[in-house]
């Protein structure tokens, strides 16, 4: 159940850091800073907007890596496996039985 509710939140954390990452505009790099326009309007103002968003970036990067981390101790202690509840292929009418095993050599005496 545990497993679960951090499961759910990690999702939630990784696609804000998504949307926080996507909504951070550029270091200048833009198209319209190359033809003179580099004075453009933010929602948040010039300044206060980055530092919003960079704060933002920094926590939910955070929340990331943790998140991997505590997962992946949660999950390493059930030795679950999508592949537990099967058994090996059945045989089928052509498969031949495997050939017995060959008895060892007798000691060669000198």
């Amino acid at each position: 159940m545990l497993y679960y509710l951090f499961g759910t939140l990690y999702v939630l954390a990784c696609l804000l850091l998504l949307l926080v990452v996507l909504l951070q505009q550029g270091k200048g790099g833009d198209i319209s800073s190359a033809f003179g326009g580099g004075g453009s309007s933010t929602a948040f103002g010039a300044r206060a907007g980055a530092t919003v968003l960079t704060r933002a970036t920094t926590v939910l990067g955070i929340l990331f890596m943790l998140g991997a981390i505590v997962i992946g101790i949660m999950g390493k202690g059930s030795e679950r496996s999508i592949m537990g509840g099967l058994s090996g292929p059945a045989p089928t009418a052509t498969q031949t039985p495997a050939a017995p095993t060959p008895a060892p050599a007798p000691p060669v005496e000198k």
